[in-house]
């Protein structure tokens, strides 16, 4: 039986605006157990980024909990909560987030760095980046990669570690329509093969629908949670 790799119960978050203050997330409770993929879906300004930035510890909340692979987030310093995503949680990024003055292999090299790993490093980033399309693109930077080749970095960046979850935020927002889909479906299949668990915000209901579950968020409250009959 699946055990519970992310488990919020609930989750708020407000903010000070112009009239005093902006609840973004509202009383936000679920579970995801390991092996799933969650799709994230709402409205611009429905607050599912900033849900997604709090699953992943990146921002506090106002209230409520997050617990990460049993660890409960917020009762974690910013360092411990930092080394909590090194072991276990892999990223994708609408605007890629590449380190400019890296090659594509150095991207995909640093976080086996960062974790202080020194075995077959290169060897594992080089096996990914071809993995990804790009064995001819090793010493590419950045700025002179297509916008399509820098999330297929970025794809490669993340799963290099073989993460237990993967974050994607709106990983084909920045992408044209037949580019979007061909990193989809590739970061699926490497998810699949990684056996990770995905949670993935996208305003793309095609994308959604590929995933076993649909979360949609509307005013900063779950609106449904419907789980899909099929995986894709």
């Amino acid at each position: 039986m699946s055990s519970s790799i992310l488990d919020v119960e609930s989750l708020g978050k407000t903010v000070a605006d112009a009239t005093g203050s902006l609840t973004i997330l509202h009383d936000v409770t679920f579970s995801v157990t390991s092996g799933e993929t969650l799709a994230i879906v709402g409205a611009s300004g429905s607050g599912k980024s900033t849900l997604l930035g709090l699953l992943a510890g990146l921002d506090l909340p106002t209230s409520g909990a997050v617990r990460l692979m049993g660890q409960d987030l917020f009762a974690l310093n910013e360092d411990q909560r930092a080394a909590l995503r090194g072991r276990h949680v892999g990223f994708v990024f609408q605007s890629f987030q590449l380190v400019g003055h890296l090659t594509a292999l150095e991207n995909v090299m640093l976080p086996l760095e960062l974790r202080g790993e020194a075995e077959r490093i290169r060897e594992r980033a080089i096996d990914m980046l071809q993995r990804v399309g790009l064995g001819a693109r090793l010493n590419h930077y950045p700025r002179t990669l297509s916008g399509g080749e820098q999330q297929r970095v970025a794809l490669a960046r993340a799963f290099v570690t073989r993460p237990d979850i993967l974050f994607a935020d709106e990983p084909t927002g920045s992408l044209d329509t037949s580019t979007g889909e061909a990193v989809i479906a590739l970061m699926f299949e490497l998810n699949h093969d990684a056996g990770s668990t995905l949670v993935l915000v996208t305003h793309d209901r095609s994308v959604a629908a590929r995933c076993n579950r649909i979360l949609t968020i509307d005013a900063g409250r779950v609106a449904s949670d419907e789980w899909m009959a099929t995986e894709v």
